[in-house]
C-alpha cells in the first residue's frame, strides 16, 4: 500500500492538490506520496516562521528540553526511521541505522548548545573618556532561517540544519531533497510530539525551481543553510544578497598513500570508506594517490578488501553497498566510466551496472582532464593515481576546483605534518580516509566546496549575531 504525506506548515498537517511520487531506490516502484508546496504553501511556511519567532520566542532551556527530547525519540523509533530511509535513499539498513544514530547525537549536542551560549565582556573603561561606562555583548538569534538539504543523509543532515538553528533560538522553512522527503516529514512529527512551538519548524516537499526559487526571493528569510551542488550554492549566493549563508556543495575528495604507511590499514580503510551508500557522500575519496613503490601492493590489497563487500538489497542487513539514489544517476557514472576510457583509462575492477545499481569501480590511467577526476562523482568509482614525489602529489591535489575533506596514510610524521600545512582542504585526516567525520567537530570546505561550518557548536555562531550593549553609568 502507497502512504500519502502531508506538508508541515505551522504546527498543521497541510495536503495539496499537486501530489510527488517517492520510489523504493531499489525496487525503483513508487513507495509513497507526498504533497507537494507551491508558492503559496512556501509563502505561508516563511509567515508562520517569522510570526513564531516574533512573538513566542523560546526560552535556551525550552529549547534544550525540546531538542534533548528529539533526540530520545529518534532513538526509540530507530528501526522504523532506518528501514524509511533505506526505501527513499537506497542506504543500506546498517548504514542507515547508524544515521540515526548520528542524527540523536546531532540533537543532543545542538541541545546541549543551546545552554551555552553567550556573550562577553567588553572593557570599554580602558579607552581614555570611559571611566564610568561598562560594556558586554549579547548573542541574539537571526531570525528565520531557510535549509536546503540534500538527499545523502535525509535525517541527520537536516538535523545538522534544524537543531543548531533552534538551538540558537530561530524558526526554520525546511526544504528536503525531492528524492527523499520522508525522513523530514517524519522529523517534523518527532517535533511535534516533543512540543516545539507552532511555526518553529516548517516543512515544504518541492523542486527547487517551485520552492527553491520562492525561498531565495523571501526577504523575510534572514540566513540559508544549503547542501547540494556548487551550481545552486553560487545562483543561492547570487540571489540571496548580504543574507548569511553556509554553504557545503561539491568535493572530490582526495587520498595519498604514502611510501611508509600502512598498507594493510590504508586499503581496508579506503575500501570502506570510498563506497559506502555507492559512494554518495561529500567526503567518499574519490582520489586515490599511492606511491609507486607500492602501487600494485596495495591495489591488490585494495582490490582484495572491496571484493569483501556486499553489494545488491539495501534491505539486508549484511549488504555494504546498495543502489544510486536514482538509474538516471547511475547511467551518468557510467558514462563518464566510459568517457574515461575513451580518453585512455582502465578499469582495473567493478564498472558493470544493473538499474541503479553501480558495482564498487576502479580506475586508472586517468588524468586530471578526466571528468572522473575534476568533477565529483558521487557514485561508487576511485581513481588510482601513482606518484613519486610528496610535494608534487600534494600540488597535484591542490589543483582541484575543491577542497572539503582529504586524507593521508603515512607512518612519517614529517610527511605527515607537510600534508596538514600544505593540502588546501576543510579538514585533514591522517592515517584516515577524508570521509571521517563525527557530528561535533567543524565540517566544512574551501574553495569551490563552499564555506560556514556544520557542527551544532559552529553553525550556531553563524545562526546567531553578536550584539553589543554600552551602559553609561554617569556615576
Amino acid at each position: 500500500m502507497v502512504k500519502s504525506y502531508q506538508l508541515f506548515i505551522n504546527g498543521e498537517w497541510v495536503n495539496t492538490d499537486d501530489q510527488l511520487d517517492v520510489l523504493n531506490k531499489y525496487t525503483q516502484e513508487t513507495y509513497a506520496r507526498v504533497a507537494k508546496a507551491s508558492e503559496k504553501e512556501v509563502d505561508q511556511a516563511v509567515e508562520a516562521a517569522q510570526h513564531a519567532f516574533k512573538t513566542n520566542p523560546m526560552a535556551p532551556y525550552q529549547r534544550f528540553e525540546i531538542l534533548k527530547k528529539v533526540s530520545e525519540l529518534l532513538l526509540e523509533n530507530k528501526e522504523e526511521l532506518a528501514k524509511n530511509i533505506t526505501m527513499e535513499a537506497g542506504k543500506p539498513l546498517k548504514q542507515a541505522q547508524t544515521e540515526i544514530d548520528r542524527a540523536s547525537q546531532t540533537f543532543e549536542l545542538a541541545a546541549e548548545e543551546a545552554k551555552r551560549i553567550h556573550g562577553e565582556g567588553v572593557p570599554v573603561e580602558a579607552a581614555p573618556g570611559s571611566e564610568n561606562r561598562m560594556a558586554f555583548t549579547i548573542k541574539v538569534p537571526v531570525g528565520v532561517v531557510g535549509a536546503i538539504s540534500p538527499f545523502n543523509f535525509p535525517v541527520n543532515l537536516v538535523a545538522h540544519k534544524i537543531a543548531p538553528a533552534i538551538a540558537a533560538g530561530n524558526a526554520v522553512v525546511l526544504k528536503p531533497a525531492s528524492k527523499t522527503p520522508i525522513s523530514a516529514l517524519k522529523l517534523a512529527e518527532l517535533f511535534e510530539k516533543a512540543g516545539l512551538p507552532k511555526g518553529y519548524l516548517n516543512v515544504v516537499v518541492g523542486s527547487g525551481s517551485t520552492v527553491g526559487n520562492q525561498m531565495m526571493k523571501d526577504s523575510r528569510i534572514n540566513m540559508y543553510t544549503f547542501t547540494g551542488s556548487a551550481e545552486v550554492g553560487l545562483k543561492l549566493k547570487q540571489e540571496t544578497g548580504l543574507n548569511k549563508l553556509i554553504l557545503e556543495l561539491g568535493n572530490n575528495s582526495p587520498v595519498i598513500i604514502d611510501k611508509e604507511a600502512d598498507i594493510d590499514a590504508a586499503a581496508q580503510n579506503a575500501a570502506a570508506k570510498s563506497y559506502a551508500f555507492a559512494g554518495q557522500v561529500c567526503i567518499s575519496v574519490q582520489r586515490l594517490y599511492v606511491h609507486e613503490d607500492i602501487r600494485e601492493e596495495f591495489q591488490q590489497k585494495f582490490i582484495n578488501a572491496i571484493k569483501e563487500l556486499h553489494v545488491g538489497d539495501p534491505n539486508d542487513p549484511e549488504t555494504d553497498v546498495g543502489p544510486m539514489i536514482s538509474e538516471d544517476e547511475a547511467k551518468r557514472a557510467e558514462e563518464w566510466i566510459e568517457e574515461a576510457k575513451k580518453a585512455g583509462a582502465n578499469v582495473v575492477y567493478g564498472g558493470e551496472r544493473e538499474g541503479a545499481l553501480l558495482r564498487p569501480t576502479i580506475l586508472t590511467d586517468v588524468n586530471e582532464d578526466m571528468k572522473v577526476v575534476c568533477e565529483e562523482i558521487f557514485a561508487p568509482v576511485v581513481n588510482l593515481i601513482p606518484f613519486k614525489d610528496i610535494k608534487e602529489c600534494i600540488d597535484e591535489v591542490n589543483r582541484s576546483q575543491y577542497g572539503l575533506q582529504g586524507g593521508i596514510f603515512t607512518q612519517n610524521i614529517d610527511t605527515a605534518f607537510y600534508a596538514a600545512r600544505n593540502v588546501e582542504v576543510g579538514g585533514l585526516m591522517i592515517n584516515d580516509s577524508s570521509q571521517y567525520r563525527v557530528d561535533l567537530m567543524p565540517y566544512g570546505g574551501v574553495k569551490g566546496s563552499g564555506w560556514g561550518k556544520e557542527g551544532p557548536k559552529y553553525t550556531i555562531e553563524d545562526m546567531t549575531e553578536e550584539r553589543l550593549i554600552v551602559m553609561n553609568l554617569n556615576q
